[in-house]
């Protein structure tokens, strides 16, 4: 029998990327969801698009009744750490309250339900985390993200699962943001010199190995958190060095500088990363080197 799947955020990173992968699977029904038109030019015979305002909670509870789903991937978030610094109430409403209307639409239909989270819900004093770490947010995002995974956590008669990422970087339609290796590249191609930070540490991940890690989840109806990212640990320093050296540009270009030099209004932790030992014992999680993405993301350029 087929499985309904419920995706909100179809027109981000993440969204356009589980569009691709559970397109065309004949065992899955899925309905993306936006709050405007569908940006996503691909067709796939199993797949619908529905507008739905997540921040609305009538909306979010008359959309899921319609298509009452077996699952739901909540990957729409306001994800932007600065601008959640300084617009804190359009934060909360996006990422805690429309997160407590997924929730209780989820309960309605008796879905189950798989939200994305974030490393920023630490403080980067012990990275790389397991999945039991004691979270410590240092911003207001990171604070929003904590608070949605424990309305998630502590809702009754709810199935749930959290999976966690880290620095997710990839090529979208209609992209309305870029990601370190883009930048990188661009930059350099220009001939601009750029400071590149050293002292922060992450797993970055390719937003196609998030999109799988999520799928494993729903296909397997996995529960608990599951922290889903790259492998590599690594500073953006060192990211952008890789960058540099697989498009053959001038890594006399790059500045090291540490993060004291940046002027930003929300903290970042210094050292997050997770560490996916459950994910790839559980699910079977296999992503891929940052080396391998940086290939990737180049094929996707051509």
């Amino acid at each position: 029998m087929t499985k309904k799947i419920l995706l909100t955020g179809a027109n981000g990173l993440l969204g356009q990327k589980l569009v691709h992968l559970i397109g065309g699977n004949s065992g899955y029904q899925l309905i993306g969801t936006g709050k405007g038109e569908n940006r996503l030019s691909a067709q796939y015979s199993n797949y619908q698009y529905d507008t739905m305002d997540i921040t609305n909670g009538e909306e979010v509870l008359e959309v899921f009744a319609k298509h009452k789903p077996d699952f739901v991937i909540h990957a729409a978030a306001q994800t932007n750490v600065d601008h959640c610094e300084i617009n804190k109430i359009e934060c909360w409403s996006s990422n805690v309250l429309a997160t407590q209307n997924i929730v209780n639409a989820c309960l309605a239909q008796k879905s189950f339900l798989l939200h994305i989270s974030t490393d920023f819900i630490f403080d980067g004093t012990a990275g790389p985390y397991k999945e039991d770490a004691v979270p410590y947010p240092l911003s207001f995002y990171g604070y929003s993200k904590l608070v949605a995974e424990e309305i998630v956590q502590k809702a009754e008669n709810l199935t749930w699962a959290i999976a966690r990422t880290v620095l997710v970087y990839g090529i979208a339609e209609d992209m309305s943001r870029s990601n370190i290796i883009l930048w990188v590249k661009k930059s350099l191609e220009d001939g601009k010199r750029i400071n590149v930070v050293d002292d922060q540490f992450r797993t970055p991940t390719l937003a196609e190995d998030l999109a799988k890690g999520c799928f494993l989840i729903v296909d397997q109806k996995a529960t608990g958190i599951f922290n889903i990212s790259g492998s590599d640990f690594l500073t953006p320093l060192e990211m952008a060095y890789k960058t540099a050296d697989y498009f053959k540009l001038d890594k006399n270009l790059i500045t090291k500088a540490d993060s004291t030099t940046f002027v930003q209004p929300a903290k970042r932790p210094p050292r997050t990363g997770f560490d996916i030992t459950k994910a790839k014992n559980i699910l079977g999680y296999q992503p891929v080197t940052f080396d391998e993405g940086i290939a990737f993301l180049a094929k996707q350029l051509k």
